[in-house]
C-alpha cells in the first residue's frame, strides 16, 4: 500500500505570505497519509463509497480524527478544516460526515481496527528503520508492561473568583 494524498502541496517560508493557522493539524494529516492509514480506512470502508461520490470515507474519518486533535467537539466543527481548502484540500462537509457515521456496523468497525493496526504496524517498521532500534518496552515498578502504554500527566488547576457569593460548583 503506498502513501498518497488529495492535499495540496505546502511549502514553507519566512516572508509572511500566505499565512494560514492550523497548520500543525495538518501535519497530522500528513503523518495519517505517510503511515498509509488514509488508504488503509479508504479500502476498510471502500464498500460504502457511492458511485460518483466526491469524498473517500477513509479521507473523511481521517478528517474527522485530525478535527478532533484540533479541539473539535462536535462534527460540524469539520467546517474548520473545509474553510482552509488551501491547506487540507476539499474536505466532506458535517453532513456526509453523518451519512458516513450512520452507515458504520459493527463489519466496519473492525474494518477500522484493522486498518489502524496495519498503520501502526508501518509506523512500527519506520521508527525501527530510521532509529535502527524497535520501542522500547514500557515499564512500571521495574516489571515489563506488555502491549503500548500511554502515560497520561495530569495538573491541578486552582481557579478563583471575585465574584460575590462565589461557591464551588463541583460536587462530591
Amino acid at each position: 500500500m503506498q502513501a498518497t494524498t488529495t492535499r495540496p502541496r505546502i511549502t514553507a517560508a519566512a516572508d509572511g505570505e500566505g499565512v494560514v493557522s492550523h497548520a500543525g493539524s495538518r501535519l497530522l494529516a500528513d503523518v495519517g497519509d505517510r503511515t498509509t492509514l488514509t488508504a488503509a480506512l479508504s479500502i476498510a470502508l471502500a464498500g460504502l463509497r457511492k458511485p460518483r461520490a466526491r469524498h473517500d470515507p477513509g479521507r473523511i474519518l481521517l478528517d474527522l480524527a485530525v478535527a478532533v486533535a484540533d479541539g473539535a467537539t462536535t462534527i460540524s466543527d469539520i467546517a474548520v478544516l473545509a474553510d482552509q481548502a488551501e491547506l487540507f484540500g476539499a474536505v466532506a462537509s458535517d453532513s456526509t460526515c453523518w451519512r458516513l457515521l450512520d452507515q458504520l456496523d459493527r463489519v466496519q468497525l473492525n474494518a477500522i481496527a484493522r486498518a489502524r493496526a496495519a498503520a501502526r504496524e508501518v509506523v512500527w517498521v519506520q521508527r525501527t528503520e530510521l532509529s535502527r532500534q524497535a520501542f522500547p518496552p514500557a515499564k512500571a515498578a521495574g516489571r515489563v508492561l506488555p502491549g503500548l502504554v500511554i502515560d497520561l500527566d495530569a495538573s491541578v488547576v486552582v481557579c478563583h473568583s471575585e465574584k460575590e457569593h462565589a461557591a464551588p460548583t463541583f460536587s462530591c
